[in-house]
């Protein structure tokens, strides 16, 4: 299997299987459904964080207002009866008077709160450093844990306004947030390895060789932006460990170079082993320039 090491800029993103067989437009739209999906999972981690701290969502009519605005606007919110947490709720109100302030009891938001960790480690950057793949199996099974949370704490649904049950339902929208930026369209997406673009008619062996045990590190782009910085011939925690060893070696030196080691009688007078035949031809003593 060809190892591919997936990066979007400078930023390592997960590691993918594939063989050197696939062609290059399946291979890019494995690629994006994972990277998007995975996009996915740590955005509904972030709102399950404010969910389980600050209940759910207000109407978009309610949010940021007083509570004696909105009884002046006459204003109500015909789901604070019906979404109700497993267990009742405490009160904990939201600073920015987005959600309602009615929490999940502690055990309910522990719950949630376990599962946000248990899926941001399936998903996790740092499987990159230990040599684990991502699949798209691996995200789809922590989107499920997170969807299962919210339906243990909140049995009768969310509003469907609420970040959390939008993702949940594929009805988010990211219009002009900046996770809007961040996902890519599977037809506008682009491969790029060793500074040049994988074209989708081509499979990956005209690329790579027919060698399966390969590991490349390839960077994804939209189509139409300028192409990735080709990867340094040496990472910056690798010029870090040069330097430090360059350094701990001139310290070293420096040290030796200071220490007395014994050997300084080696440039006494007493010590030149001509000094005897010297002394007999008169040239014991002998100094250039003016004395």
């Amino acid at each position: 299997m060809v190892r591919l090491h997936l990066k979007k800029g400078n930023e390592s993103l997960f590691l993918h299987d594939t063989t050197v067989q696939q062609d290059v437009a399946s291979l890019t739209a494995d690629v994006v459904a994972i990277y998007d999906l995975r996009l996915k999972v740590l955005r509904l981690c972030e709102e399950m964080q404010s969910l389980a701290k600050h209940g759910h969502f207000k109407p978009l009519n309610m949010q940021g207002l007083t509570e004696e605005q909105i009884e002046e606007l006459k204003l109500f919110d015909e789901y604070e009866t019906v979404c109700v947490p497993q267990g009742g709720s405490q009160e904990c109100p939201d600073p920015i008077g987005r959600r309602t302030g009615k929490a999940p009891n502690q055990n309910m938001a522990e719950v949630i709160m376990k599962t946000i960790t248990e899926a941001k480690e399936l998903v996790s950057k740092k499987m990159v450093n230990a040599n684990k793949t991502l699949s798209l199996k691996d995200v789809e099974e922590a989107l499920g844990r997170l969807k299962g949370a919210v339906m243990i704490v909140y049995p009768m649904e969310l509003p469907p306004y609420d970040p959390v049950q939008a993702e949940l339902d594929n009805k988010e929208d990211l219009s002009g947030t900046q996770a809007s930026i961040e996902v890519i369209e599977k037809d506008k997406a682009s491969l790029w390895w060793a500074g040049k673009e994988l074209l989708p008619e081509k499979l990956l062996e005209d690329y790579t060789g027919k060698n399966e045990k390969t590991k490349i590190i390839v960077k994804l782009t939209k189509k139409g932006q300028q192409p990735p910085a080709r990867e340094q011939a040496m990472s910056e925690e690798d010029k870090k460990q040069m330097m430090a060893w360059q350094f701990k070696k001139q310290e070293e030196m420096k040290k030796l170079h200071e220490a007395d080691d014994g050997d300084d009688y080696y440039n006494s007078q007493w010590a030149n082993p001509n000094a005897l035949k010297n002394q007999f031809h008169g040239i014991g003593n002998i100094k250039w320039g003016p004395r």
